[in-house]
């Protein structure tokens, strides 16, 4: 037997464990002067370990969704027997499925939402400031589903739709790709409904200054007016530095304006803080134009940003603020 400290030893003379692998798979495979290849694979092993950390983890992410799939798909043929006599058929999965994401948001980020009191018990369109990944979206929606048993419509853009295997998680979570009629349409039956005006251009290509990017887009205030419903600003701190992007690079910019395809890699996946915040409500105002509505929300988004975000962002300070007890302020 060998013991935790003890040397491997091969007749008289002590090894180390190294030495002693070596040996071993020496004398196994014949092959001579085998540790110079493991000293080589140790060496590989460290210099690549960080690069395999940041791909892996938000490699996470798409086993979350794809887990997700998975227990909608479970739950249908488990109990499409009683979807004749049930209204509230999917309200188990989508149950397990806000548990799964609430508690791997509250374990691996030790996620927070603060001001839920300001989501009106009506319709409301929550529009938020868009990070590399929507999962800080996927969060709040799971916490209040669980909280409040509500389920927020949400607007994505439309490769998600042509994601295998994602329709039926879709349908089941009321995500829609977004024309305008469908989104009033959504609003005027008293539900909630989410967006980034930023959409994916925003998640790609801003950065840890946090520059909301909208462009001209003013088509969430045309629903809201449409609607007659109030919109609520959403920001989420530390949302970029959970996972980062290389938008930084032109030709990745160049190509995504020409396919619109969202082929920037993102890299990442740390455990940071994060905590949502919404803001107080802009209410329905028909004196109001759409161009107003947008710049108030704009300014909106922003001020929460200015508030609860110090620019510009730091992974390792908000892996800090995990031990943090108190939302930070300024």
């Amino acid at each position: 037997m060998i013991g935790g400290n003890e040397s491997c030893s091969a007749g008289p003379i002590p090894m180390s464990y190294l030495t002693c692998l070596s040996y071993i798979l020496g004398e196994w495979t014949g092959v001579e002067h085998i540790e110079d290849y493991l000293s080589y694979a140790v060496y590989l092993l460290w210099v690549l370990f960080p690069l395999a950390v940041v791909l892996l983890l938000p490699g996470g992410l798409v086993i979350l969704f794809y887990t997700s799939v998975l227990i909608i798909h479970v739950y249908k043929r488990k109990n499409e027997l009683k979807e004749a006599y049930s209204s509230d058929f999917w309200n188990g999965a989508k149950q397990m499925v806000a548990t799964l994401w609430d508690g791997h948001g509250r374990i691996w980020h030790g996620y927070e939402v603060h001001g839920m009191e300001n989501i009106p018990e009506g319709p409301g369109l929550i529009v938020f400031y868009h990070g590399a990944t929507p999962v800080d979206c996927v969060y709040f929606m799971a916490k209040l589903f669980i909280q409040k048993k509500r389920t927020c419509h949400a607007v994505a853009d439309h490769f998600v739709f042509r994601l295998p295997g994602f329709k039926l998680l879709l349908d089941v979570n009321q995500i829609i790709h977004g024309p305008k009629e469908e989104c009033v349409r959504a609003l005027k039956k008293g539900c909630l409904l989410v967006i980034a005006p930023g959409g994916v251009r925003e998640a790609l290509f801003s950065d840890e200054m946090y520059t909301i990017m909208w462009g001209n887009r003013k088509g969430f205030a045309e629903v809201a007016i449409e609607a007659k419903v109030p919109i609520i600003p959403m920001f989420t701190q530390n949302v970029r530095e959970g996972i980062r992007t290389l938008g930084g690079i032109r030709i990745l910019r160049s190509l995504y304006e020409r396919i619109r395809l969202p082929i920037v890699p993102v890299y990442g996946g740390f455990p940071v803080k994060l905590r949502t915040f919404i803001g107080e409500p802009i209410p329905y105002d028909p004196n109001v134009t759409v161009e107003e509505l947008t710049v108030k929300t704009k300014a909106a988004v922003q001020a929460l940003i200015n508030k609860h975000q110090k620019i510009p962002g730091n992974i390792f300070r908000a892996l800090m603020e995990r031990f943090q007890t108190q939302k930070k302020e300024d």
